[in-house]
């Protein structure tokens, strides 16, 4: 596995998102155990950059990982979220608000090394920018964090151009994570160009478009009752139907290159640059070494600008965007 770095972090050119393992799409079938598989073997193909956040279950993902990872920590660049909880004095009785305070910065972190089972994380996010705290302010207690040895890097998580040249200004930031696929190329416009310019790396989330790109996903009836992705718009049947034709692109350029559409659609994205570390996820070992075999996947220039005129999709990506780019 190639490696790129993120500013001053070595990670793997592919990363393993972890979320899938315990929430949103998991519902019936999740299995810790063959998610530790997943995980291991992702270790045994050099896929060392493990992403995880407090919100993933909430708390059971950073346990699985942290379960995972145990005596082989040396291994691991480990990435985990916070901000998406809010914990209140006295550490009781957390629950779901974003909350960018310095107490919840120190609580969150706390609570993330226990369940991980470390002594510092490798890079920390703010999961979501609060728009009652300022982010001089968040960044200030993460630097505190920083200087206590707790914290190697810190992230950013969809937060808009601005507000991240104004969280470098306080301390610098590694990297910032957001969606980006070939179905959703927002930070393109300003995110990219303004990480670019400050030497800041992107890690892209949900760079298979929530599975939609790996062209096995054709209809609702295809998705647990308690997934995620059916409240998604980009999934709503009057979407669905022009969504596909992505689809169909990516599925002829496979067909092409002697490869799956999921290793097209992440063969695609490395394409971009080489400060950005994709983290698509996983809870099969199957999967993961399909999205893996990708880091050797070279796409024609004739083939790389086909996939780059193909239509943008139909739908937002969340049902409730107010949270994300600000």
């Amino acid at each position: 596995m190639k490696h790129v770095r993120l500013a001053g972090l070595d990670v793997s050119r592919l990363g393993l998102g972890c979320m899938g393992m315990s929430a949103f799409y998991s519902g019936a079938n999740t299995d810790d155990a063959e998610s530790v598989r997943t995980i291991h073997r992702a270790l045994d193909l050099g896929v060392t950059f493990l992403d995880t956040a407090e919100i993933y279950g909430p708390f059971r993902n950073e346990e699985l990982v942290g379960r995972a990872v145990r005596g082989r920590r040396d291994e691991v660049v480990l990435a985990t979220k916070f901000g998406l909880l809010s914990h209140p004095a006295g550490g009781a009785g957390a629950g779901r608000r974003i909350d960018g305070s310095p107490a919840n910065v120190r609580a969150a972190l706390d609570g993330s090394l226990r369940r991980l089972g470390v002594d510092h994380v490798d890079l920390y996010y703010q999961h979501r920018m609060d728009p009652a705290v300022p982010v001089e302010e968040t960044m200030g207690a993460l630097a505190e964090q920083v200087a206590a040895g707790k914290i190697r890097h810190i992230g950013l998580s969809e937060a808009s151009a601005a507000t991240i040249r104004r969280a470098h200004a306080v301390h610098p930031v590694t990297a910032v994570q957001s969606e980006y696929s070939l179905w959703t190329r927002d930070p393109e416009a300003e995110v990219l160009p303004a990480l670019r310019e400050l030497g800041i790396g992107f890690v892209p989330y949900s760079p298979l478009g929530r599975g939609f790109l790996t062209g096995q996903l054709r209809s609702l009836d295809q998705l647990d009752a308690d997934d995620f992705r059916r409240q998604n718009p980009r999934f709503a049947e009057e979407n669905l139907a022009h969504n596909i034709r992505i689809v169909e692109v990516v599925d002829a350029v496979a067909a092409e290159a002697g490869a799956t559409p999921a290793q097209v659609a992440l063969a695609w994205l490395l394409s971009r640059g080489d400060d950005l570390a994709p983290i698509p996820g996983t809870k099969r070992v199957a999967r993961l070494e399909e999205n893996a075999a990708a880091d050797a996947l070279t796409l024609t220039a004739e083939q790389l600008a086909r996939l780059d005129a193909v239509e943008a999709p139909k739908g937002d990506r969340y049902p409730d965007m107010s949270q994300v780019n600000r």
